[in-house]
This record gives C-alpha cells, structure tokens and sequence, in this order.
C-alpha cells in the first residue's frame, strides 16, 4: 500500500516545491498572467481568491487527499503555476495528478511535459504506484489534447461528474497510465523533451 509524503522534485531548471501558505503571494501574481481564472472550467484561483485555495489545498494534503506543489523556474525565479496528486487511494496504489495550470505565458513550453514526467516517475519508481490517473472538464480541450499528448489512455467520459465554479454541472474525461505501460510512456516523454532541448 502506498504512502506519500512532500518532497521537492528537481529536472532541468524546475523545481516543484511543496506548497505552503508562504507560496500566497508568489501564486497571486502567477495567475495573473493570462487572467486563466476566467475560464469557467478551470481549478485556477483568482488573486483575491489565493488565501482560500491554499488553505483547501493544505487542508486536503493534512487528511491524506492531496499533495500540492508549486511549480518554479529556477532561471526566473518565479513561480509558474501549481499542481498536485489528488483521489489519493493508497489501498489501490492509485494516485490521480490534477488541478494544475500554468502562467499563459508557460504554456506549450516544455515546463508541463517535465512536470508530468517527474511527477510520474515519482508515482512509479518511488511511490510505487499501480496507475495515474489524469482527468479533465469535457470543454477543456487543451487539457485533453495535453494528456493524450503525455501518452496517458481515455478511459471514458463520466457524465454530470462535478460542479464547476461557476455553479454549472460538467462532465469529466478520465485518462490513466499504468504501471507496465510506464516505460514506453517515459521513453515518449523523454523523446518530448529532448526536443525543447537547443541543438
């Protein structure tokens, strides 16, 4: 049965910090970058909203829910978004990576490929994990097309699954990779980021 605890994971100029109450400012000005809160189906937190989503997040974590992380640049400095382990089910060694989004201006870098692949690799090689699950709204196109793009498979479409923020009922798309397809999943993503790699 698997057991998590925060750790700090670190690849190639990211780190992911395990998130605490002194990430509050930090995260405020990150989701500022693209205004992503707007966006109906998203988990991002508006800047006046911050203090209440890491007090959720740190809540979870204490009953065994969650492990949030934040997510640095090491070049920059900053704080480029946050993700985390959710629907932790330690009696089925499933951990699920969810309610992550990045500044606007990190998207389709190479800063959600390297995250996935430490998180994963993490879940597998240490945590010992059985699967990952990975899921989204069902509007949130870019999302689905990211974790296709992770080499995760859909399992399906859970109708009328969650209340999204606005108060609207939304279905949700559940993806999973397990643990004998890891090594050909890795193998992609390494290839994914040799490519955002100079020559």
């Amino acid at each position: 049965m698997i057991t998590l605890q925060p750790v700090t994971l670190v690849r190639d100029g990211i780190r992911l910090e395990p998130l605490s109450l002194a990430h509050g400012p930090e995260v405020a000005d990150a989701v500022t970058d693209g205004e992503l809160w707007k966006l109906w189906y998203t988990s991002v937190p508006e800047p006046a909203g911050v203090a209440a989503w890491l007090e959720t997040a740190l809540t979870s974590q204490v009953r065994g829910q969650m492990l949030p992380w934040a997510v640095r640049e090491l070049d920059s400095g900053q704080i480029v978004g946050s993700t985390r382990y959710h629907d932790i089910a330690p009696e089925l060694d499933r951990v699920e990576i969810g309610y992550t989004w990045y500044r606007a201006s990190r998207q389709r870098s190479k800063v959600n490929t390297l995250c996935k692949l430490m998180l994963i690799t993490h879940a597998f090689e240490t945590v010992g994990c059985g699967v990952v699950g990975l899921r989204t709204d069902n509007f949130n196109f870019r999302s689905q097309r990211a974790i296709e793009a992770l080499g995760a498979k859909k399992d399906g479409v859970i109708r009328n699954y969650r209340r999204r923020k606005d108060g609207s009922i939304g279905d949700t798309v559940m993806y999973s990779i397990t643990a004998p397809e890891w090594p050909d999943v890795k193998r992609h993503l390494e290839l994914r980021l040799a490519r955002h790699r100079p020559a």
